[in-house]
C-alpha cells in the first residue's frame, strides 16, 4: 500500500490543519485539551461548526450531504482531528443509525430525519442491550406488538450511553411469536424520547460520571411509520449498524495521540526517572503495542478504502474492533504503570473546567487510573471480544 500523501493530499491537510485551529472555540479546546468533560451543548456546538463547513458526515453518500471523500482523506481528517484534540462527534446519529436509514429507509424516512441528524438537530441513542440481552443480543425480551397504525412497546433498554440527553432513541425490539426464531423475530423501530410510557433510570460508574442509563418502556405507542424496512428484519439491518459501530470504536487516530503523549510523559520523567530509558522491560511494552497500532493502522485504512466505494464496512470491521480496544486498554495499563502512586488519588472535580489541578499534585497522571477502569468496557461494548472471534471464524476464516 502506497502511504505517500499527493500532493492534492498535503494541501488538503493543511486545509484541515488550519481549519481545526481556527474553527474551535477556545472553551472547547481548554477542555478537550485538558481531559475535561465536555457538556452536551459542547458537542452539539463542535458538531454544527462541521455541518457549516460540509464535514460532518464523512462517510455518508454524497447525495445524503456527505463529503465525498477519498479513504485517504478521511485517514488523514480523522487523524489531525486526534491531534487537535478536536471533540469526538457523538457517534449514534451520524455514524449508526443514519447508515441504517439512508441504507434501508423509505424515502420519507430519509427526508424526515437525515437533515436534522446532519445538521445535529437531534441528538440520538441506542437501545440494543437488555438486563439479560448484551452478548447474546438475539435474545432480548422487549416487544413492540402491532395495534392498528401504533406498534405498543413494553421492556427494558440498559446501558444506553448518554441516553438523558437524547431526542430519540433507535431500538432493536421483538416484533413476531415467541416460537420464531430469534433472529427472524427482531425489528428495528425509531422511538421519540419524549413518547409517554418512557421513563430513563441513571446509571452512575465507578468515578462518579452519568454516562450510561436504563431505559423502561411502558406501554409505549410508536407509530408504524417508524419501523425501518420491513418487519423481521432487524436483525440484518442492526449487524450493518454494527459494523459501523465497530470500525469507530477502533479508535486507531486517538491511540496514535495517546500513544504518543505516554512516550513524550515516559521520557522526561516519572517517580525516580525517565521510564522509557531506565526500564527496558517498558520499553519492550512500549514497542510492542506500537507496531500492533502500526497494524491496525494499516488495516483500518483497507477499511476505509472499501467504504468510500459505497459498502458498508465487513467483517474486518471485528478484527479493528477487537484490536483497537485492547489497544486502548493497553495503552490504559501503561499510564497506570507510569502514574505510580499518583495514580491513586481521584477527585471527581478535577474533570470540571474551573478546577485547580495544582491540587493533587500530579496533574493529568490523576486521571490515568479512573480512565483505566472506565475503559474496560471497550473489549465488551459494540459486542464482546468473544463475539467477534466468533464472527471472524465464521466470516473470515469460513469455520
Amino acid at each position: 500500500m502506497n502511504t505517500d500523501f499527493t500532493s492534492e493530499e498535503l494541501a488538503f491537510q493543511t486545509e484541515v490543519k488550519e481549519f481545526l485551529n481556527s474553527a474551535m472555540p477556545a472553551d472547547i479546546k481548554h477542555k478537550t485539551q485538558q481531559g475535561l468533560h465536555l457538556a452536551k451543548e459542547d458537542s452539539v456546538a463542535w458538531q454544527k461548526i462541521l455541518f457549516q463547513q460540509g464535514w460532518a458526515a464523512t462517510n455518508w453518500p454524497v447525495e445524503y450531504g456527505g463529503t465525498g471523500w477519498t479513504s485517504t482523506q478521511k485517514y488523514i481528517f480523522e487523524n489531525e482531528c486526534a491531534i487537535a484534540k478536536a471533540p469526538r462527534v457523538v457517534p449514534f446519529g451520524l455514524k449508526m443509525v443514519a447508515p441504517v436509514i439512508y441504507t434501508y429507509g423509505s424515502e420519507e424516512q430519509k427526508k424526515r430525519f437525515l437533515p436534522d441528524i446532519l445538521q445535529s438537530n437531534v441528538w440520538w441513542c441506542q437501545g440494543y442491550s437488555e438486563p439479560n440481552a448484551g452478548s447474546d443480543l438475539a435474545s432480548l425480551k422487549t416487544t413492540a406488538v402491532r395495534e392498528g397504525d401504533d406498534y405498543m412497546v413494553n421492556g427494558t433498554k440498559t446501558w444506553t450511553t448518554l441516553g438523558q440527553h437524547a431526542d430519540w432513541i433507535f431500538c432493536l425490539v421483538r416484533t413476531a411469536p415467541a416460537e420464531v426464531k430469534n433472529q427472524g423475530a427482531i425489528s428495528f423501530l425509531l422511538i421519540d424520547m419524549k413518547t409517554p410510557g418512557i421513563t430513563l433510570s441513571p446509571i452512575y460508574l465507578l468515578d462518579g460520571s452519568h454516562e450510561v442509563n436504563e431505559v423502561h418502556f411502558d406501554n409505549v405507542r410508536v407509530p408504524a411509520e417508524n419501523l425501518i424496512g420491513e418487519e423481521n428484519m432487524g436483525w440484518t439491518y442492526a449487524k450493518v449498524l454494527l459494523t459501523h459501530e465497530r470500525t469507530n470504536i477502533a479508535g486507531v487516530a486517538n491511540s496514535k495521540v495517546r500513544l504518543a503523549e505516554l512516550k513524550a510523559k515516559a521520557a522526561a520523567t516519572s517517580n525516580g526517572g525517565p521510564m522509557l530509558s531506565d526500564s527496558v522491560i517498558w520499553q519492550q511494552k512500549v514497542a510492542d503495542v506500537e507496531i500492533e497500532l502500526l497494524a491496525l493502522e494499516y488495516t483500518e485504512l483497507r477499511t476505509l478504502a472499501a467504504v468510500s466505494t459505497g459498502k458498508a464496512p465487513g467483517p474486518e470491521s471485528s478484527i479493528l474492533k477487537i484490536k483497537g480496544t485492547e489497544i486502548q486498554q493497553t495503552i490504559d495499563e501503561l499510564n497506570v504503570e507510569m502514574a505510580g502512586y499518583y495514580g491513586l488519588p481521584f477527585v471527581p472535580e478535577q474533570y470540571d473546567a474551573d478546577f485547580d489541578e495544582t491540587l493533587i499534585g500530579s496533574g493529568q497522571l490523576a486521571n490515568s487510573n479512573p480512565r483505566y477502569f472506565n475503559n474496560r468496557k471497550a473489549t465488551i461494548y459494540g459486542g464482546s471480544t468473544e463475539v467477534q472471534f466468533n464472527i471472524i471464524s465464521k466470516a473470515v476464516l469460513g469455520l
